[in-house]
């Protein structure tokens, strides 16, 4: 690198010069890059007459030159817009440059350091990346604890029937539904660690208040509570992702994340074989006070440390927040904007796009509705009814979904628009698998266990699902919105699978069977037509504008502009 770096800023229409005697390298990101805050006047596009030029070295008073907006970071400083410019249709990671003198140019330079990118990714993974996959691993332990005590005592404890527990599965996502709209605006609008921490504090308390209800109204009441408090966490962590990381590592982070369901299958599984060893007090009230304690003392942690976003994160220097904004820009998503808007809103309903991943997510989770809460008992079937064996044979089966949630987002991080291909072949497994559990003789047990660990791999294909509208979608309000659109079928498919599963039937459950199977078969539809829409976007894109490069942005602002309103944007498939 070059130990003077001047940079011409054509977006702010002005010339000045960042000197330096010190350049980012590896080890650090020296403060010397910094000029002292001062304001810099944005001039209009319209080239200047030389006394309008002179005029305008003199401030300007006019409403639309001078904004002022406080960020958390306190060095901040009175920020100039171009003429016609409105601060709410700038991104807040633009505002943040603005405010501490970076340009895009020298974002666009130190973008090119790729040790010191390695090592702020690094530093990124560390900071954020054990927060999301604790909190996974605790609320798939605190989703399970309700299958782990019909295998116990819940049934003759509360006087709940087979049927009463159908919609104690469901009715949880009732209150997901309710709640996924409302809590992920919320998020946006005011800071999202602090929304979630307390969300995640609240849903511990009604878990141990859950182990007070004696019968089904009781336990029916919290259920509905708790879906309604941890509504927010899934579509949050996605939205984070797609801030924090590329679109090339977006894919992996929330394979990982979302692989700490499978670590929480295997270590409920233990805990709760430990826990099922009690005598002298019903076993499913010591699950839900276990559970309820410590997801409380989790949200406490990340109360203090979970970050809001990039530019009020308390761990990261200004010079980091820079370089973390000019990775997120690569993506052309935008980075964070609180300002809600309609326009964004209606687009995001009237996008094809989502529809498609709204459908995929409904057959997806319609699957998992069933298979996660009514596995136990067909497991419980294969255990000929005893309840610890019961427990310890669903163990491995979080071991093959850690495998499933891995690879297959892995996959499609280390190669270029395979996701569609990942998600259609990971469906695959779950109609084999399904297909086994319902022919193969009572008496195959160890053929029959194997079967039911398969079909676990359809979850790796709803990761990638998920994932794709913080990836495929533009502007922070469409963002937002298809998010907790593509999450409403994540509810209504989870309310609707567990009534596939007849008690009748058990413990082969035929009905349920051909359910997950014919699920499997409209995804695997879906998953096409998905990739030949956005293939076809991106071909008709590149034929009126060109090819684009994801690194070719020292040239633009980050304004709240949605994919459709972005002519540079390209999708992922």
């Amino acid at each position: 690198m070059l130990s003077s770096l001047t940079t011409t800023t054509t977006s702010w229409q002005h010339n000045y010069t960042k000197s330096t005697s010190q350049i980012p390298c590896a080890n650090s990101f020296p403060s010397t890059l910094i000029m002292p805050p001062v304001s810099l006047p944005f001039k209009s596009t319209i080239s200047a007459s030389p006394s309008e030029k002179m005029a305008d070295q003199a401030p300007r008073t006019d409403d639309m030159s001078i904004k002022e907006k406080t960020l958390a970071d306190p060095e901040t400083t009175e920020m100039d817009l171009k003429t016609g410019e409105v601060i709410e249709d700038l991104d807040a990671a633009e505002v943040f440059l603005r405010q501490h003198n970076f340009s895009h140019a020298y974002l666009a330079e130190i973008l090119q350091d790729e040790a010191a990118c390695k090592k702020l990714v690094r530093k990124v993974n560390w900071t954020l990346m054990p927060l999301l996959c604790g909190t996974y691993l605790l609320q798939y332990i605190d989703k399970q604890a309700l299958s782990y005590s019909a295998v116990f005592d819940l049934f003759t404890s509360t006087g709940t029937t087979s049927d009463e527990y159908s919609w104690l599965t469901s009715i949880f996502y009732f209150g997901y539904l309710v709640s996924e709209w409302p809590s992920s605006y919320l998020a946006q609008h005011f800071p999202t660690g602090t929304v979630l921490s307390c969300f995640v504090t609240i849903w511990g308390s009604v878990l141990m208040l859950t182990a007070a209800c004696s019968n089904f109204t009781g336990l029916a009441i919290c259920r509905f509570i708790l879906g309604c408090f941890e509504a927010p966490i899934t579509p949050c962590f996605m939205m984070l992702v797609g801030m924090w990381f590329t679109r090339k590592e977006q894919p992996s982070r929330a394979g990982i994340f979302y692989c700490f369901n499978g670590v929480g299958s295997m270590v409920g599984g233990i805990l709760f074989y430990g826990v099922g060893q009690l005598d002298g007090f019903p076993v499913w009230r010591v699950i839900f006070l276990l559970c309820g304690g410590l997801t409380i003392i989790w949200g406490i942690v990340l109360f203090f440390f979970l970050p809001n976003n990039i530019m009020t994160a308390k761990f990261f220097s200004p010079e980091e927040k820079a370089l973390l904004i000019a990775r997120s820009q690569t993506n052309r998503t935008g980075v964070y904007n609180p300002k809600i808007k309609m326009s964004q809103v209606k687009e995001a309903l009237l996008d094809p796009q989502i529809w498609i991943l709204f459908l995929f997510v409904l057959c997806n989770e319609g699957i998992n509705g069933g298979f996660a809460n009514f596995g136990k008992l067909i497991v419980k079937g294969i255990a000929h009814g005893d309840a610890l064996k019961t427990t310890a044979y669903g163990i491995p089966s979080g071991g093959f979904q850690v495998f499933f949630v891995f690879t297959g987002p892995y996959l499609a991080s280390k190669f270029k628009n395979i996701r569609t291909y990942i998600m259609a072949l990971y469906l695959l497994p779950t109609i084999i698998g399904t297909s086994l559990v319902w022919k193969l003789p009572r008496s195959n047990s160890n053929g029959l266990l194997v079967s039911y660990y398969l079909i676990g791999s359809f979850v790796a294909s709803l990761v990638l699902a998920l994932q794709m509208p913080a990836n495929n979608v533009a502007g922070y309000t469409k963002r937002v919105t298809s998010t907790a659109f593509v999450f409403l079928a994540y509810c209504i498919g989870n309310i609707c699978g567990p009534h596939a599963f007849l008690a009748a039937e058990a413990p082969v459950y035929q009905t349920g069977c051909k359910f997950i199977i014919a699920c499997a078969v409209i995804q695997l539809a879906l998953v096409v037509a998905l990739r030949m829409l956005l293939m076809h976007r991106n071909k008709k894109r590149d034929a009126e504008f060109g090819l684009v490069s994801d690194m070719d942005t020292s040239e633009e602002t980050i304004e709240d502009l949605t994919d459709f309103e972005n002519p540079r944007f390209r999708y992922s498939y």
